[in-house]
């Protein structure tokens, strides 16, 4: 869920938007870093980025008049780093708000850091665990897809219950409320969009090989490729 404009109180869209700062502003140098050492880079960082901003537009409703729907930030957190996708989530946070009306420029900084910095982080720890337990390639990127996906939406329930404690139980109260209210649809389309992620990742082995050693996917075995 994109929080919407205006709906969080100003103390927390502030505080939201200095937590988020700090990773946005190393991820364009990481970006940037990336770029200039690979200059075929772009390419891919157009499919991630749009890849994103394509899949975090499909509104889905939800209960109680609420909407969930996938993030996509899994897939560029797994090719390019957590960092870069700091910078490529935020952008479509950015242009969703102002072109779709989803999310907001106040809430973009709670946003951000649920979308664009936490949920990479964690899918791609999920991903790079895959791995070293000795998961299949695509095991492992279905497990980062789905966490990336998921644990989006527990910060935003964190975030929600921060700013709106229930009245009688509490900062515990709200987080039960928001969670449950949240999981039954985001469940099933965290485990969907772990599926479309491993479905894109074969198609770029298939059209992309050379881009994707380079970024040291492992697709063609754990001796000829190190994951980063």
């Amino acid at each position: 869920m994109h929080i919407a404009e205006g709906y969080l109180p100003p103390v927390h869209a502030v505080a939201w938007s200095a937590a988020a700062a700090p990773f946005i502003v190393h991820g364009v140098r990481v970006l940037t870093r990336e770029v200039r050492r690979n200059p075929e880079a772009p390419l891919l960082l157009g499919a991630s980025g749009a890849f994103t901003f394509v899949l975090s537009a499909l509104k889905i409703p939800s209960v109680t008049g609420s909407c969930s729907h996938p993030t996509g930030t899994g897939l560029g957190a797994i090719l390019f780093r957590p960092p870069v996708m700091a910078v490529l989530g935020t952008i479509t946070l950015l242009f969703q708000a102002l072109l779709l009306a989803h999310g907001g420029l106040t809430t973009l900084g709670a946003n951000a850091f649920s979308m664009a910095i936490l949920g990479p982080w964690a899918g791609y720890g999920a991903y790079r665990l895959g791995l070293r337990a000795g998961a299949p390639l695509m095991v492992a990127v279905f497990c980062g897809a789905f966490v990336a996906d998921l644990s989006t939406y527990c910060v935003t329930t964190v975030q929600l219950a921060l700013a709106f404690p229930d009245p009688s139980s509490g900062f515990t109260g709200a987080l039960a409320k928001f969670g449950g209210i949240f999981a039954v649809t985001q469940i099933p389309l965290a485990i969907s969009e772990g599926l479309l992620t491993v479905l894109v990742l074969r198609l770029l082995i298939q059209s992309s090989p050379g881009d994707l050693a380079r970024l040291g996917v492992p697709f063609r075995g754990r001796d000829k490729a190190v994951a980063r």
